[in-house]
């Protein structure tokens, strides 16, 4: 996969988000075809980990596609394949230390500037997609980063 079409799934991932879906599905569709999945499946198996899980403000959806996104690329898929889980998880951590580094936080909460009862304890009602959404919500940025780190994670495999 060439840079040109690693830079054209990171601007999906965003056009994705930009179009009202989940950080998560938005990251994991942009890259799911390389796997086998349609961005249909891709989008449904993604849809619950938005809001940082279920809106519950925990793990930040993008990073939750991420976390997905590696374990299609290189997840186990033998019980006892306890080094094969041991790669897996070693790049889940070097990708989210990545993450952590480049966004403050790999927590939702933390990255909206959210604390207290809202952290712990938020609405399921997803938020409308209006123009003061996206003013307020650094979530498309975060999206962007992501999809821009698992798009390097990917070329540095080809080196």
């Amino acid at each position: 996969m060439d840079e040109k079409e690693l830079n054209e799934r990171v601007e999906r991932a965003v056009e994705n988000f930009m179009a009202g879906y989940g950080c998560c599905q938005s990251v994991v569709a942009a890259f799911a075809d390389l796997y086998g999945l349609d961005e249909l499946q891709a989008k449904k198996i993604a849809a619950g980990f938005g809001g940082g899980v279920g809106r519950l403000r925990m793990m930040c959806g993008a990073v939750s596609g991420i976390v997905m996104l590696v374990g299609l690329d290189c997840g186990q898929t033998e019980g006892s394949d306890r080094d094969g889980k041991s790669a897996c998880y070693k790049v889940v951590q070097e990708l989210l230390a990545q993450s952590e580094a480049e966004n403050g936080s790999l927590i939702c909460a933390e990255i909206l500037g959210l604390n207290g009862h809202e952290k712990a304890h938020s609405s399921y009602v997803a938020s409308p997609r209006t123009a003061e959404y996206y003013k307020q919500r650094p979530c498309a940025a975060k999206v962007e980063s992501a999809a821009r780190i698992f798009a390097n994670y990917l070329r540095s495999k080809k080196v």
